[in-house]
């Protein structure tokens, strides 16, 4: 994009000849010419990546990869240990991280070792929440004064709970808590 831009300003800002532009940028008069008469399009990203020297050792692979699904997991091939495999057995000359790329995109396409774990959260109700302290300037009175607040929000229902005190003790927690777990229990079967 900075290219594009710089090309189009030195040529109708500045009056650059094509050729000079050619010879200060480095990009071929056509090049020039195309980025002057075209719009920028942007760049489009690809949806599909080839593996040019992967290619003919992709089946190999995959082959691989499908029979490791019946053994145990610890005998199963890392990425690693395919790489090893193709430049043992089939000379590859390759670099191992497209190895690892393509062994990872082809686990996910064949359904490989895609543990995904899932944790249903179901707190129960009065029992789970996350409590914060806060500080705030109120006026009481007239008066100005700093306070605590202490902020609780219940993981079973969600509602908030918000309580002020003078001070930050455990005798204001104990209450605190006391005082939002009955209104969450209390709001919950309204």
């Amino acid at each position: 994009m900075d290219q594009y831009e710089h090309i189009r300003t030195a040529h109708r800002v500045y009056e650059q000849s094509i050729s000079e532009i050619s010879r200060i940028t480095g990009h071929s008069r056509n090049t020039i010419r195309k980025a002057l008469s075209e719009p920028y399009s942007g760049y489009s990203l690809r949806h599909y990546q080839p593996f040019p020297v992967l290619g003919p050792f992709q089946k190999i692979i995959d082959t691989w990869l499908a029979d490791d699904r019946d053994r145990p997991r610890k005998q199963r091939h890392t990425a690693r240990r395919i790489y090893d495999r193709l430049v043992f057995e089939h000379n590859f000359s390759g670099s191992e991280s497209n190895v690892r790329k393509y062994v990872r995109e082809a686990k996910e396409r064949l359904g490989i070792s895609t543990i995904k774990a899932f944790l249903p959260l179901e707190p129960d109700l009065g029992q789970e929440a996350e409590v914060d302290w806060g500080t705030a300037v109120v006026v009481i009175q007239g008066q100005t004064l700093k306070v605590k607040i202490f902020c609780m929000r219940s993981k079973g229902s969600g509602k908030p709970f918000l309580r002020l005190y003078p001070c930050e003790r455990q005798q204001a927690f104990f209450d605190a808590l006391m005082r939002g777990f009955f209104f969450t229990a209390v709001s919950s079967h309204d």
